[in-house]
């Protein structure tokens, strides 16, 4: 086989796999899930092997406690969660209208020298659509029967699928690795680990400030006497992970709630002050020790691979994107520096054989 037939019969196989994962997207959420769940838990399997215990049992004890205890959090916080959605989807026009009371007439005021009466009187408006829009999102979110389904086939289908996965992952590498084409085995094994190491530092690290920052936002907002604070608070920590977008949305909807629900400025401050809080301590302590240096992806990156994989793949797509991000993110540094080493960035493209050489133009100056 020549390099080119080998170069079409991989671009031919990544095409029938990118078509074969949209034709089946609807189905593969628990599969993915699986799959995400047993790589975050590989590294404690490992740990419990080392101290003499058999791989099935490892996997056993570690699924068992994972799932006992995400199913046992998602119980106990589902039904409040619920009830403060619905109750937010509600209550979101009559906070609109107070916004609208309260800042509309300042709006005015301040621009009433200015000739956008028109555009303060429609902002308002386009406002309270907005986050009219937003609450009826969550409110669908959480009471729809395609949610129920979904959350119903990952409760059965994902734990046995992280089972199987993680019981026999270190099989599979070896398998998977053993396909490789031998001439290329070791430049892909190389580029693997730089994968493993920017997906473990992003999903291990990032997941776990995620959920610190939910927690904090949530018991913080809670504490402060703001109404669904529970909900905007895990709600902000949990996208953290999709920069400057969850503490940005967080702080805006949880600003204006405050805003709206209380009638002095020391609560919107102290609301404010904990959203600020909340990212001195991600900047200068989470991100630095849980996550460091070795993700190697652009928030703008991230951000777009997100909105694609949303766009084409729904929820399935979100939870793929960060993967894909990091695999493309390493192979296109990969490319770049064999480009940068290449004669091809060094000296340009070199001129066919029978052209004129740079001599031969001198010769025919008048």
């Amino acid at each position: 086989m020549t390099r080119r037939e080998r170069q079409v019969f991989w671009l031919l196989f990544l095409a029938g796999f990118l078509v074969l994962i949209y034709v089946l997207r609807d189905v593969l959420l628990p599969f993915v899930a699986g799959m995400a769940v047993a790589y975050l838990l590989d590294p404690v399997a490992d740990r419990l092997e080392r101290l003499k215990l058999n791989r099935t049992l490892a996997t056993t004890i570690v699924v068992l406690a994972f799932f006992i205890i995400t199913i046992g959090l998602v119980l106990l916080l589902l039904p409040l969660l619920q009830a403060q959605v619905e109750q937010f989807a509600k209550a979101v026009p009559g906070y609109v209208e107070l916004i609208r009371d309260r800042v509309g007439p300042k709006i005015q005021e301040l621009l009433s020298g200015f000739d956008e009466e028109s555009a303060v009187n429609k902002l308002p408006d386009f406002a309270g659509n907005a986050l009219t829009w937003i609450g009826n999102i969550f409110g669908k979110l959480l009471s729809g029967g395609a949610w129920l389904a979904n959350f119903l086939s990952i409760l059965v289908i994902t734990p046995i699928v992280s089972f199987y996965l993680l019981r026999d992952w270190d099989k599979m590498v070896a398998t998977i690795d053993g396909w490789l084409p031998r001439e290329q085995a070791p430049t892909i094994r190389e580029q693997m680990r730089a994968i493993d190491r920017t997906l473990a530092a992003f999903v291990r690290g990032q997941g776990t400030v995620c959920l610190i920052l939910g927690v904090f936002y949530a018991v913080g907002l809670s504490v402060a006497g703001l109404n669904f604070g529970l909900v905007i608070g895990l709600f902000a920590g949990l996208i953290s992970f999709v920069p400057f977008v969850g503490s940005t949305l967080g702080a805006i909807l949880s600003v204006g709630l405050a805003f709206a629900q209380f009638q002095s400025w020391e609560p919107v401050a102290i609301i404010a002050g904990i959203f600020l809080a909340g990212q001195l301590i991600e900047g200068n302590f989470l991100t630095p020790n849980l996550v460091g240096d070795a993700v190697g992806l652009h928030p703008v990156w991230v951000i777009f691979a997100l909105l694609t994989g949303g766009a084409l793949f729904g929820f399935l797509g979100v939870l793929l994107a960060v993967p894909v991000a990091a695999v493309i993110g390493v192979l296109t540094r990969f490319a770049l520096e064999h480009y940068l080493a290449s004669p091809l960035h060094l000296h340009g493209i070199p001129p066919p054989d029978d052209a004129p050489s740079r001599s031969e133009f001198d010769d025919h100056k008048p």
